[in-house]
């Protein structure tokens, strides 16, 4: 153990003189200039006794020392000095519940920390803060002791060794006075209980000050909520075994009457919209005074003024309590302050991406009045990019100017561009190679760029796109495409000649005219040639002769050619489209094949997403999908023009493209899907964190059921279901989805696949 020498104040100068010079001995750490600094004489002064005792006691206050003497050597005074030891390091042995670099931060608190003197008695009130901390995560049995080592350098090093011993678990809630909710009512409102068949996940009979101070608040909120205005925690008594193993919990509570609101007003200055304002207060008269209710209501009202520039305005409720009638009067005194303008936008964090991209989005701009909607609407808008896992907006007041803020925006970048280089093998396909290159964000402009190309000995594509998100200022988006695809459907490969190609281009514009809403338009060229002989399946052997191709037996070439016209419409009022955990997405698309082309059809698609975060971290979403085809004129739906479903992104459990309608090949004697007219899918998700990983988003479990189905011509409303687990994960690679799914009810003729994955997005 090391020892610290008690203070030692000699003084050799029992006469006084006048001080020709000054001499410091025995620094090692300590500056001569910081012991000059505090001495009260300097060279040519005189030295007295009562300079000595003065100096002494100024350089032992500075704490840097632990020894002072002053001596007299004719004229000269010479200063001898102990610097107490520094401490080198903190180690910590038997530590698990906190991470090392923590604690090492909170003892700094108590001055106990790396390159500071070492005082004894700071030593004891870290152990007693360790202990503090322990006890708070109920640990109450911990032990601490600190061993303190002399290293060099008139050093020591500070070893704190820990038995963080039991936790104490609860053993038992009770509750006094209360009378109108049970005991088990109030036990449901905590975090902490007595022990359950999932306590051992879930640890919520471990006894922490932190969890019960959220249950009493938790508690409270219950009973303001439904109308106990004057409700009160009186006193919480924690008692704790002997052993230190076991807590015993006791809330006394007093109830109070339950108070009903008579009347609600405004006061104060309402800046003439007092009508408006009364219409965002939801506690009416007549209602049972609640809280939520009140804190929702100056909520929406602090919002409405804040559109107005009016950021930082206070509402204050005023209660006139009449207990003899259990009746409440509400006054909300508004304060709207100053109006607030923005000096400046700030952007940080996009090393990549270009900083009008992120300005475009944002809809408020400098020496406009604050908005605090424009502000969550552009934050919303910054997330739908996704290029970004986090958007970050906040306001920063100007020094000297009242009336001024500063936006900051504060964005983290992802990945978006992905090189893909593959090769694969099937029973059918045999050696598979496919390689793409996919910006998202190109350059930091924020347009699209996308290259794909696969070869297989049934299928071959190649697509070039392009998207524009601001092909003009206004914000009119473009996209276009190229594309060639041969394909030999139904993986018939018993007819080495038969096949299907298609070539094709799509231009196609996007109209904003509100901040949710966007309508397309836009229009394309196809074309489609089916080889067919006379082992070609039935089914496209039909197809081909109804466009007037010879009958079965006879070889030909159908070649049809399609111009499609395309209108649309969608709403997008997700927080995000990496990530999203708010908010929703409603589209609507037809596609139209013109006679211009021989094709003649028209498809409609529409879907909704909805999403809901019930809990931080914890996701419940909804998608739903619907497909509908029809011919018009002499010639049938065109069998190109197909719904497939099933796999991730539909129906997981299933191979993809294999649910609706299927034919027979007797080449490799399984059902294959010929795609469908219509179609119906709905999938219902929840996501929540991995276990550990706080509420990392890049990183997430879910679980899901998915229904739905392809349709001929006739619409049979026989639904196909699956239920499975999975992981996102918001990779370098770009967003990736695994799931493992177990079809409901299968049939031999399904194609199952429980494993699969996807890179992508939602759904």
């Amino acid at each position: 153990m090391f020892c610290v020498f008690g203070l030692s104040l000699h003084a050799t100068a029992a006469d006084s003189f006048v001080v020709k010079d000054i001499r410091v001995e025995g620094l090692q750490r300590v500056e001569p200039g910081t012991v000059f600094s505090y001495l009260p004489v300097q060279v040519g002064e005189t030295f007295t006794d009562e300079k000595s005792a003065e100096a002494i006691k100024a350089l032992y206050s500075t704490g840097f020392f632990r020894d002072v003497q002053i001596q007299a050597q004719g004229n000269l005074l010479i200063v001898i000095v102990e610097e107490r030891p520094t401490i080198s390091r903190l180690e910590f042995t038997g530590m698990k519940e906190f991470p090392p670099d923590v604690v090492r931060k909170s003892l700094k608190t108590v001055e106990v920390a790396e390159a500071r003197f070492y005082d004894k008695a700071l030593i004891d009130k870290a152990e007693q803060e360790l202990k503090r901390q322990y006890a708070g995560k109920g640990l109450y049995a911990a032990e601490v002791v600190a061993t303190v080592t002399p290293v060099e350098r008139n050093q020591v090093a500070i070893y704190f060794n820990i038995d963080e011993g039991p936790v104490a678990k609860l053993q038992e809630i009770n509750f006094i006075g209360n009378e109108v909710f049970s005991e088990s009512t109030l036990k449901g409102e905590m975090q902490l209980k007595t022990g359950g068949w999932l306590s051992w996940y879930s640890r919520d009979d471990l006894y922490s000050k932190q969890k019960l101070t959220a249950d009493l608040e938790s508690i409270r909120s219950y009973y303001l909520n439904r109308g106990y205005l004057e409700f009160a925690i009186e006193s919480t008594q924690v008692s704790i075994t002997p052993d230190k193993k076991g807590i015993y919990l006791t809330i006394s509570v007093r109830e109070g009457n339950k108070f009903t609101v008579k009347d609600v007003r405004l006061a104060g200055d309402t800046l003439g919209k007092e009508v408006e304002l009364m219409q965002l207060i939801v506690l009416k008269p007549g209602d049972t005074f609640s809280t939520g209710l009140l804190t929702e209501s100056t909520k929406s009202i602090a919002e409405l003024l804040g559109s107005y520039g009016y950021a930082f305005a206070t509402i204050n409720p005023q209660p006139d309590i009449r207990r003899d009638l259990s009746e409440v009067d509400l006054t909300l005194v508004i304060d709207p302050g100053r109006r607030i303008y923005v000096r400046q936008v700030a952007i940080t964090g996009n090393a990549k991406t270009r900083d009008i991209v992120i300005r475009r989005e944002i809809r408020r701009f400098e020496s406009s009045w604050f908005d605090s909607e424009k502000i969550d609407l552009s934050k919303k808008r910054l997330g739908r990019l996704g290029y970004f896992t986090e958007t970050d907006i906040t306001t920063e007041d100007v020094p000297g100017s009242p009336d001024q803020v500063d936006v900051n925006v504060k964005v983290t970048e992802k990945p978006t561009g992905s090189m893909t280089l593959g090769a694969g093998f099937s029973s059918t396909e045999k050696l598979i190679l496919s390689a793409g290159i996919n910006q998202d964000n190109t350059f930091g402009t924020g347009t699209s760029v996308g290259l794909n190309f696969s070869i297989g000995k049934v299928n071959q594509n190649l697509a070039l796109s392009n998207y524009d998100p601001y092909f003009t200022e206004d914000g009119i988006s473009r996209y276009t495409d190229f594309f060639y695809r041969s394909s030999k459907p139904l993986y018939y490969v018993g007819d080495q000649n038969y096949q299907i190609k298609s070539v094709g281009s799509n231009l196609k514009f996007g109209v904003p005219y509100t901040e949710e809403d966007r309508v397309f338009f836009g229009a394309g060229v196809e074309s489609y040639q089916i080889q067919t002989t006379s082992n070609t399946p039935i089914l496209y052997l039909n197809y081909a002769q109804s466009y007037g191709i010879a009958p079965p037996g006879y070889p030909g070439i159908l070649t049809t050619y399609n111009v499609p016209i395309t209108i649309g419409w969608s709403r997008d009022g997700r927080d995000s489209v990496l990530i999203p955990s708010s908010g929703s997405l409603e589209q609507l698309t037809a596609e139209v094949g013109t006679p211009v082309g021989n094709m003649t059809f028209y498809r409609l698609f529409g879907q909704y997403q909805k999403y809901h975060s019930f809990s931080k971290g914890h996701i419940l979403s909804f998608n739903g999908e619907v497909g509908y085809g029809e011919a018009y004129g002499n010639n049938p739906f065109p069998i190109t023009k197909g719904y497939f479903v099933g796999g991730i992104g539909s129906v997981r459990g299933y191979a993809p493209g294999s649910l609706g309608p299927k034919y027979f090949n007797m080449v490799i004697g399984q059902y294959q899907p010929t795609g469908g007219q219509s179609k119906i899918v709905s999938n219902l998700e929840y996501t929540f964190p991995v276990s550990g990983s706080g509420v990392d988003k890049t990183l997430r479990l879910f679980t899901f059921v998915d229904s739905g189905n392809a349709f001929g011509d006739n619409i049979n409303l026989v639904l196909k279901y699956s239920y499975g687990l999975g992981l996102s994960w918001i990779s370098p690679l770009g967003p990736l989805k695994f799931s493992y799914a177990i079809p409901y009810k299968s049939q031999p003729t399904d194609h199952i696949q429980r494993l699969q994955f996807q890179v992508g997005t939602a759904f």
